[in-house]
């Protein structure tokens, strides 16, 4: 009975209505991902005792609303927060029949003074003709048109002329005082019967039609329980799709320094259906919505399928040996030395300011890398790309030049970049440029490139290449029931610059998949050559003016009677 007793009063002193608080809130920092961006808002609040809704009206629609999130300051205790789509009642159209009641006044008034109007016309019409009436009164006497008697008195006709002369100005400048105003009246009288046409049609002049519902408005509702009044602050933050960034770079080169300037840059976009208004914007590229489970591997069961058969022992082996081959073939092949040549149209970057990247701080976490940006910026809800300028580094390249004769007799201006590892990039397009000068684009990928990124920066004509058959060392002669075919080149190369250079000559041979064919190197002038790919390459140190020649030399053997294809050869 007692514990009944407490329950009632303890409910009786508990306020159970819940006053809604529609209070305003600011975008005041977005961390940008990959794919998504976290909305952080912050606003203040006031709270009665009992329980209180606090609303935060127009975030995006596009909101997760797993991830939202909420810190507060006050004597209060959060209990619940949710997202909320409220649908604003719909307008009623305006009765096609009704006219509005300003209108209506309107025509009233209008009606009024044409009616008022009516009689001051025939006020107007009556005063002239009494002056018309007047005029020809006048005009028809005797005296005036000169019927009178014979004995008239001169005095008596001078007294007539005068009379005639002052009587009929006066009467003229009335008629043409009254005409005046009758005009005025009849332009105003026009006017309002104008005025009152249109009001009459009002509805069919307006083409007023049913207004269109208004779009849904998505909220924040956050729920508090407070002891007694209460003021704070709010800080809430909550994940948004339609909105990422896209790493791009510019290469910028020259030929007095030893080093490439990297300028790291952001296209961020968003059409959240919220505009960004003066915020502090992150980028992380940590990607949300990327698969955060680790795999797990299970038992793989073997057993035989009748349906397929089953492969036999020496098949098994034959397969493992290839497999293995293959993986040595893979662990040989030194990428490092792979040289990349790229010249696709790009267009220019734009930098929002050339000093932008002092203002950024990098922030190494144990998944991603967060680059914070101490400026404001304003980037609207329309899909556009804005350029944000995160960093610039100095990288350590060496300049050399490079050369293919066998496909190009030109010599290649190449940077060779290294320590790469340190930079955090993500994959990119990047715009090279060198001395002032656009070059092309190229791709920058950490995942297929190792510590060294090798960069063309163009053609030079300060260094002649040539590639010569040497017809008289050139052969071919029947072996048994085999063909033996002899190829020899000669690579000549001049440095017309005036100063030392280095030099990478790539040259190839054939490389063989069939037993039966027989590849011999006769002479190769020092180059190393990769026998898994078939590639030669001299590393040279040409000296100003200097001439080298480099020859290639090697035999192919193979079955008289199966056709070959060495026309690439």
């Amino acid at each position: 009975m007692k514990n009944i007793l407490a329950f009632i009063i303890i409910s009786l002193t508990i306020p159970f209505s819940k006053a809604a608080n529609d209070i305003p809130t600011k975008i005041n920092k977005v961390v940008v991902y990959q794919q998504g961006a976290q909305i952080n808002r912050t606003g203040n609040y006031v709270a009665q005792k009992g329980i209180t809704e606090i609303v935060v009206s127009n975030v995006s629609p596009t909101i997760n609303s797993n991830t939202l999130q909420i810190k507060a300051t006050g004597n209060m205790v959060i209990l619940d927060s949710k997202i909320k789509i409220k649908y604003p009642e719909p307008t009623l159209a305006p009765d096609p029949n009704n006219i509005p009641p300003n209108i209506r006044k309107e025509i009233k008034q209008l009606q009024d003074s044409l009616f008022e109007m009516t009689f001051s016309k025939l006020e107007l019409q009556q005063k002239i003709e009494v002056l018309n009436n007047q005029k020809r009164i006048i005009e028809n006497n005797g005296t005036i048109k000169g019927t009178g008697k014979v004995n008239d008195s001169i005095p008596l006709l001078q007294d007539a002329i005068n009379f005639y002369h002052l009587k009929m100005n006066t009467i003229n400048a009335s008629l043409l005082a009254l005409s005046r105003t009758q005009t005025i009246l009849l332009k105003s009288e026009n006017r309002m019967h104008t005025r009152l046409a249109n009001l009459n049609n009002y509805n069919a002049n307006n083409n007023l039609t049913p207004i269109q519902n208004q779009s849904p408005i998505y909220q924040i509702v956050i729920t508090i329980s407070a002891d007694a009044y209460t003021t704070g602050s709010l800080d809430i933050s909550y994940l948004v799709n339609n909105a990422g960034w896209n790493p791009l770079y510019d290469l910028r080169s020259d030929d007095k320094a030893n080093s490439i300037e990297l300028t790291y840059k952001a296209e961020v976009y968003q059409n959240t259906g919220i505009d960004w208004d003066n915020v502090k914007l992150n980028l992380s590229t940590n990607n949300p919505y990327e698969n955060k489970t680790k795999p797990n591997l299970y038992p793989w069961y073997l057993d035989y399928n009748p349906q397929i058969g089953y492969l036999d022992k020496s098949s098994m082996k034959k397969e493992k040996d290839q497999y293995e081959a293959n993986d040595e073939m893979l662990d040989e092949i030194d990428l490092s030395k792979s040289l990349r040549s790229e010249s696709i149209a790009a267009e220019p970057a734009i930098i929002n300011s050339q000093n932008a990247f002092e203002f950024t701080t990098e922030v190494q976490q144990m998944i991603s890398v967060e680059y914070a940006i101490n400026l404001s910026y304003s980037i609207a809800s329309d899909n556009q790309k804005n350029m944000v300028l995160i960093k610039r580094a100095e990288l350590e390249s060496k300049y050399m030049y490079f050369t293919v004769p066998k496909m190009d007799i030109g010599v290649y201006l190449v940077a060779r970049i290294t320590n790469l590892d340190a930079l955090n990039i993500l994959p990119g397009r990047a715009t090279i440029f060198h001395d002032g000068s656009y070059i092309g684009a190229t791709q920058l990928n950490p995942a297929q490139m190792n510590d060294t990124l090798d960069l063309s920066l163009g053609r030079t004509s300060n260094i002649s290449v040539k590639r010569t058959l040497l017809k008289n060392e050139t052969k071919e002669k029947i072996v048994g029931d085999k063909i033996e075919k002899t190829y020899a080149y000669q690579i000549s190369v001049k440095n017309q610059n005036r100063s030392n250079i280095e030099l990478i000559i790539q040259d190839q041979i054939p490389v063989v998949r069939d037993k039966d064919i027989e590849i011999e190197v006769l002479e190769k002038d020092k180059a190393n050559l990769n026998l898994i790919t078939g590639l030669l390459q001299w590393n040279e140190k040409l000296k100003a003016g200097e001439l080298k020649d480099f020859e290639i030399k090697y035999t192919i053997k193979y079955d008289r009677t199966k056709p070959i294809n060495l026309a690439q050869y």
